[in-house]
């Protein structure tokens, strides 16, 4: 099974928008057997699972039995980590330590920037230890802005690879009050979006 990390310590960066989705990439490939974790006490990806339609490609929780830990459904090919705010030290560690693959979503304002430092320094330091893949997405990026220049900048001097920039859509909003992903609809209706998760499908 590949665990997939989906983490920052910014509430709002976008991390519930990049695991639902990554989730519905990875069911929409043959015989993958999906699960999307939420470790967020608000449980925005578990709240998404309940609006799924039932048509949809399965995406499947937890597997929860009383007086036993949450663990995926037996047969998991892939799992999907969608994390809390504030997520640091050994809390970041053991589940970093979970992982196959760490995504890192982050918005270009300077607040989210500045929030992500010691976060990113923390990745940088576990990346060296165990070569482990993390990378970064940036979030409702418009690269016509001076903000875009400040983020590239920044995320260089981070040393952590920038997948690829989404834009700032409602595509992902409407799709999530759903229970959908990109991947679910007509790949006509989401052209431009699909085009920016190509990074995504090779990285992964």
């Amino acid at each position: 099974m590949k665990v997939y990390l989906v983490a920052n310590p910014k509430g709002g960066s976008g991390k519930s928008t990049v695991a639902t989705n990554l989730a519905g990439l990875l069911a929409s490939q043959p015989k993958a057997q999906v699960m999307l974790g939420d470790v967020d006490r608000q449980q925005s990806a578990g709240y998404w699972l309940k609006c799924r339609p039932s048509g949809a490609r399965p995406i499947h929780t937890w597997e929860l039995e009383e007086g036993k830990p949450a663990k995926p459904p037996k047969g998991t090919t892939h799992a999907v980590l969608d994390t809390p705010a504030g997520l640091h030290d050994e809390k970041l560690r053991s589940l970093v330590k979970l992982a196959d693959r760490v995504l890192v979503p982050v918005q270009a304002s300077m607040f989210d920037l500045m929030a992500s430092q010691t976060f990113f320094s923390e990745l940088a330091e576990m990346k060296a230890a165990r070569g482990l893949p993390i990378a970064v997405i940036g979030m409702r990026i418009d690269e016509r802005t001076r903000s875009a220049e400040q983020f590239h900048r920044f995320i260089e001097s981070t040393g952590l690879p920038l997948l690829t920039c989404l834009r700032s859509t409602q595509n992902y909003v409407q799709l999530a009050a759903h229970g959908l992903t990109l991947f679910d609809v007509a790949p006509g209706r989401v052209e431009k979006d699909l085009a920016q998760w190509e990074q995504i499908r090779s990285w992964i």
